[in-house]
C-alpha cells in the first residue's frame, strides 16, 4: 500500500467486476483499447455489459503471473466505461474503455469464476490559484519539448493538451501520453491532490527530456562516425585518377598548396598559423561545391591578406617632416609639433607604442587633411574610414562567421586596405556615431583605442586576435560632448579652434587659390588677385571658422574669369576690392560692429558659435511694475539661470550702490538679447548682464569700446568661460579696443596670436566690483536714473561706491572715461 495519503469520500460502496491489466495502465478520462483473453477477464467483461457497463480497471503487481490473486493486484485502481466491445477469433474480446475516476479496493467479494470486488470512489483534491497555474503551464511547456523529442507521441496531442483547464485532468492526460514504467504511472495514480501530482509529472518529465536529450546525442554522434558519402568518395578517387593519367593536377590540391604557401609566406602568430592550417585541413576533405567550402575559402583569404608582418620604414628625419608638415598646413602649431615630439621618443626608442590623436575643432579647419600629411611625413600607408551615423557594434568588431555573407569590422578591413602593420589610421567623425538594439560601437572602440589592450584585438569574423599596437590612431570630431567619457579617456585631445582671418589669408594664398586656379584650367600668369580682394571674400562672403566656403567663393571666381577668357578677354584679368562684386554679387553677410556708444543699459558681450566667435548686445531696461523678471532673445535655460542669479547678485549688494532695497518690488526689469530668432544658450553671459543690471538700475552708461564675458556667482565671484580665441577675434572683427576676461583664463592668451593681442587691451578680472569699476562711467548730467519715476522715493545714483572685494573705497566711484 503507497504511503501517499488517500481521501475515500462518503459515498456507498459498491460491487463491481474487476479486469486485471498487465503492462500498462488506464487513467481517468483515458480512452483505450484492451485486448482481453484471459478466462476470468472475459467473464467479468460479460458480467459488466449486463449491468451498467462499468467495471474496475486494476494492474497487476507483477506482469509476469497469468492468473494473479487477489493480494497481487494494485489496490488504486479506475473505475471505467465500456464504450464499445468486439469478439475476435480464437475467443478474444477486443474491448474499448475510458476511465472516469479513481478507486480504492475495499474487499474482493469474489476469486472465482472472476473478480468481484467492492470500492470506495477517491475524491480529488482540485486547487486553483497562481502557483497551479504556473504548475500547469510548466507542465505544458515539458510536455511540448518531450513530445518534439521523442516523435513517439503524436504531435496533435499538444493541441488537446493546451486546451485542458482542470489542473487534475491535465495531469491524468498528460501521465497517460507518457513512455514510462508502469511502477511510476501507478505512482501517479495513487496521487489524489492535483497539486501533488503535478509537481511529481514535473519532476518526471525532467528527467524525461533529460534522457531523450542525451539519447539525441548519442544517436547523432554515432550517426556522425558510421555515415560516409561513400558515392562522393568513390567519385572524387576516380577524378583524381583521370587526372592523374591525364597530367593534370588536382584543382582542390592546387588551391590547397596555394593557401599553403600564403600562410608560410604571411608569417602570422602561431595562434593564427594554427588556425588557418585547421581551416585549410577542413577545406582539403570538403566536396568543392559544398557551402561551407565557400565560407572557408573567404575566410582563408582574410586570413592570409592580413598584414601580419609586414611594415613600413618610419621617416625619422625631423626636419624633412617639419617642412612637409609646414608645406601642407598653415598654422596648426600643436598637432605639428606632437607629431615631431613622436619622431624624437621615435628615434630614441624602437619599441614604442603608436599614439592615439582626437583632433577636435569645427568643420573646415582641416582635420582630415592633416592626418594624409601626417602620414606623408612619416611615409606611412594612409587609411580613413569614418563613424558617422554607425550604430551597430559588428561594424567595429565585424559579424561571427556563422551568419551568411559574415564580414570582419571596418578596422581589419582597413588593416588588409592598408598592406602595412603600422599605418596612420584616421576615425573620422567620431562623435556621430550613435547605438541601438544591435549595440554600441563606441564601447566596442574601447579595445581599438587602448594602448594596453589594442595589441590583442578581436574580431569576431577572424577569431584570433591581431595586434593594433603599431598603428597610429587619428579620430576627429566636432565637439567632444557627444563622445562617451570612457573613450575620450583613451585618446589624447587637441583642440584645433578657427583660423583668424589673417590666417584664412595666408591659407588662401599658399594653398586654396592655385588648387582652383588649376582645377579650373587656369595658369597663373592668365589670373590675378590681390590680398585685399581675398579679405573682401573671407569677411563678406563666408562665416565659418575653417576655409570650406572660402574655397568654394574662390573656385567661383575663378569658373567667372575662365568664362571671360573662353568668350575673348585679353589676360591677365586682375581682381581686386573693387571688382569682387561683380563675381560673386552682393555680400551675403554683414560683419556685425560694435556701436562704440556709451549707453545706460547696454553692454557688449562676447558669444562662441559654430562658424567662430561673435558680439551681441545685452540689453536691460527697468520700468514701473510688480517685480517681474522678463528675459526675451530666445534664451536657453542655463542663460536663463544666469540672468536669475545676476539679478540676485544686485539685489543682494543693492543698498552698497545706492539703489532702493525693494525696487524689484515695484519694477519690472527687462532683459533682451536682439536677435531674437537665433538660440542662445551658455553661462559665459553673467557678468554681461550683471553690468547691464546695475547700470539701468543706477543710470550710469557702460563703455561703448568695451566688451567682457565671464560667468558669475552669487558672490560675485568671476569664472573661467570657454573659446577666449574665437570670442577675442571676434572683438578684434567688431572694432572693440578693450575686453575683460575671467583671471582664470589667462592661460588661454597663449593661443591668441601677437598682433591680436597688440590691438587688443585685455584686462583680467576675478570679482565684478571689478567688472563694474572698469565698464561703467559717471551718470550723465540731467539724466536720472530709472527708479525716478512717479512718487518713488529714490536716491542719487552718486553714493554708489565700489566695494573692491569687501573694502569700501573713500572717494566717489566715477569709473574711467
Amino acid at each position: 500500500m503507497t504511503d501517499i495519503m488517500i481521501e475515500a469520500s462518503n459515498a456507498a460502496k459498491d460491487t463491481y467486476p474487476l479486469l486485471p491489466l498487465r503492462g500498462m495502465l488506464v487513467f481517468p478520462f483515458m480512452i483505450t483499447p484492451l485486448d482481453v483473453g484471459r478466462e476470468k477477464s472475459v467473464r467479468a467483461l460479460e458480467e459488466a455489459m449486463t449491468q451498467d457497463r462499468q467495471l474496475i480497471l486494476a494492474v497487476q503487481k507483477s506482469a509476469e503471473i497469468a492468473e494473479p490473486e487477489a493480494d497481487e493486484i494494485q489496490e488504486i485502481g479506475v473505475m471505467a466505461e465500456i464504450k464499445q466491445l468486439l469478439k475476435m477469433p480464437e475467443g478474444q474480446l477486443r474491448v474499448l474503455v475510458e476511465g472516469l475516476h479513481r478507486v480504492q479496493i475495499e474487499e474482493f467479494v469474489e476469486t472465482e469464476s472472476c473478480f468481484h470486488v467492492r470500492v470506495s470512489e477517491i475524491s480529488e483534491t482540485e486547487e486553483s490559484g497562481p502557483e497551479i497555474e504556473a504548475l500547469m503551464r510548466t507542465v505544458q511547456d515539458q510536455f511540448e519539448e518531450y513530445v518534439k523529442l521523442s516523435r513517439k507521441v503524436p504531435s496533435e496531442v499538444i493541441v488537446a493538451i493546451n486546451s485542458i483547464n482542470e489542473p487534475g485532468r491535465l495531469a491524468d492526460t498528460i501521465a497517460a501520453q507518457l513512455m514510462v514504467s508502469v511502477e511510476e504511472k501507478q505512482h501517479l495514480l495513487e496521487i489524489a491532490s492535483s497539486r501533488r501530482r503535478l509537481e511529481e509529472l514535473v519532476l518526471l518529465l525532467s528527467k524525461e527530456v533529460e534522457i531523450l536529450q542525451l539519447e539525441k546525442k548519442i544517436h547523432v554522434r554515432v550517426r556522425k562516425q558510421l555515415e560516409k558519402n561513400q558515392k562522393e568518395y568513390y567519385l572524387r578517387e576516380q577524378m583524381r585518377a583521370i587526372q592523374k593519367e591525364l597530367g593534370e593536377k588536382d584543382a582542390i590540391a592546387s588551391e590547397v598548396d596555394e593557401f599553403r604557401r600564403k600562410i608560410e609566406k604571411a608569417k602570422m602568430p602561431k595562434a593564427a598559423q594554427e588556425q588557418a592550417l585547421h581551416e585549410l585541413d577542413r577545406l582539403e576533405k570538403m566536396p568543392p561545391m559544398a557551402a561551407e567550402a565557400v565560407v572557408v575559402r573567404t575566410y582563408l583569404d582574410w586570413l592570409t591578406s592580413l598584414p601580419w608582418s609586414k611594415q613600413t620604414r618610419d621617416r625619422l628625419d625631423i626636419a624633412a617632416a617639419k617642412e612637409i608638415l609646414d608645406a601642407d598646413h598653415y598654422g596648426l602649431d600643436k598637432v605639428k609639433e606632437r607629431i615631431l615630439e613622436f619622431l624624437a621618443v621615435r628615434h630614441l626608442t624602437k619599441k614604442m607604442k603608436g599614439p592615439i590623436l582626437c583632433l577636435v575643432g569645427p568643420p573646415g579647419v582641416g582635420k582630415t587633411s592633416l592626418a594624409r600629411s601626417i602620414a606623408r611625413a612619416l611615409e606611412r600607408k594612409f587609411v580613413r574610414f569614418s563613424l558617422g551615423g554607425v550604430r551597430d557594434e559588428a561594424e567595429i568588431r565585424g559579424h561571427r562567421r556563422t551568419y551568411i555573407g559574415a564580414m570582419p569590422g571596418k578596422v581589419i578591413q582597413a588593416m588588409k586596405q592598408a598592406g602595412s602593420r603600422n599605418p596612420v589610421m584616421l576615425l573620422d567623425e567620431i562623435d556621430k556615431m550613435t547605438m541601438d538594439f544591435r549595440g554600441d560601437p563606441a564601447s566596442a572602440l574601447l579595445e581599438v583605442l587602448d594602448p594596453e589592450q589594442n595589441s590583442n584585438f578581436g574580431d569576431h569574423y577572424l577569431e584570433v586576435t591581431f595586434d593594433l599596437s603599431k598603428v597610429f590612431f587619428i579620430t576627429t570630431a566636432n565637439v567632444m560632448h557627444n563622445i562617451p567619457r570612457p573613450l575620450l579617456d583613451r585618446m589624447e585631445v587637441i583642440q584645433i579652434p578657427g583660423y583668424t582671418e589673417e590666417e584664412k589669408l595666408e591659407i588662401a594664398k599658399r594653398h586654396l587659390w592655385g588648387k582652383q586656379v588649376a582645377a579650373n584650367g587656369l595658369k597663373e600668369e592668365q589670373i590675378f588677385i590681390s590680398d585685399n580682394a581675398i579679405s573682401k571674400v573671407i569677411s563678406d562672403y563666408t562665416r565659418e571658422s575653417g576655409v570650406r566656403n572660402l574655397e568654394r567663393e574662390l573656385g567661383s571666381v575663378c569658373r567667372k574669369v575662365a568664362k571671360e577668357l573662353v568668350q575673348g578677354a585679353e589676360p591677365p584679368i586682375r581682381v581686386n576690392v573693387n571688382s569682387i562684386e561683380t563675381y560673386l554679387g552682393a555680400p551675403r553677410y554683414l560683419r556685425t560692429m560694435s556701436e562704440g556708444e556709451s549707453k545706460v543699459g547696454v553692454v557688449t558681450g562676447l558669444a562662441y558659435t559654430q562658424v567662430g566667435g561673435d558680439i551681441l548686445a545685452i540689453e536691460a531696461s527697468v520700468m514701473p511694475g510688480k517685480g517681474q523678471l522678463i528675459i526675451t532673445g530666445q534664451l536657453g535655460d542655463v542663460m536663463r539661470e544666469s540672468a536669475q542669479a545676476s539679478l540676485s547678485y544686485v539685489r543682494s549688494r543693492a543698498a552698497e550702490w545706492g539703489i532702493p532695497v525693494d525696487f524689484y518690488e515695484k519694477h519690472d526689469i527687462h532683459i533682451h538679447v536682439p536677435e531674437g530668432a537665433i538660440p542662445k544658450d551658455g553661462p559665459s553671459a553673467g557678468i554681461t548682464i550683471t553690468t547691464a543690471l546695475v547700470s539701468a538700475l543706477t543710470g550710469r552708461p557702460v563703455r561703448g569700446d568695451l566688451a567682457m564675458t565671464g560667468e558669475i556667482t552669487l558672490r560675485g565671484r568671476v569664472l573661467p568661460i570657454g573659446g577666449v580665441k574665437e570670442k577675442l577675434l571676434a572683438a578684434h572683427r567688431a572694432g572693440i579696443r578693450r575686453v575683460l576676461l575671467p583671471k582664470e583664463n589667462s592661460k588661454d592668451l597663449e593661443e591668441i596670436p601677437v598682433n591680436i593681442q597688440r590691438k587688443l587691451e585685455i584686462e583680467l578680472v576675478e570679482h565684478m566690483d571689478v567688472v563694474l569699476e572698469k565698464a561703467l562711467l559717471a551718470p550723465i548730467p540731467g539724466m536720472g536714473t530709472a527708479m525716478e519715476s512717479g512718487d518713488d522715493t529714490t536716491t542719487d545714483p552718486m553714493p554708489f561706491l565700489p566695494t573692491g572685494f569687501g573694502q569700501e573705497s573713500q572717494q566717489p566711484w566715477m569709473g574711467n572715461s
